[in-house]
């Protein structure tokens, strides 16, 4: 006996196409929380750099060099 391809879409495959569908929605919230989770640790907790006027000058300031005792 041969399944017509109107047949084979029935009643009988909704099971395991419903299965399909729902593990590759989960696959996919899984990999989105993954993802996220991957981001939230390499991206979100960088500190703000200190950008305030006392700050960039003590960084852009010029070192205090003692001169070595063979030089005058």
């Amino acid at each position: 006996m041969t399944v017509s391809p109107a047949e084979s879409f029935g009643p009988t495959a909704q099971g395991p196409l419903r299965r399909l569908s729902v593990e590759l929605f989960a696959l996919i919230l899984v990999k989105i929380a993954l993802l996220a989770l991957i981001w939230w640790l390499a991206f979100a907790p960088q500190p703000k750099p200190d950008t305030s006027p006392g700050a960039i000058a003590q960084r852009l300031a010029p070192t205090s060099q003692t001169p070595s005792q063979g030089q005058p």
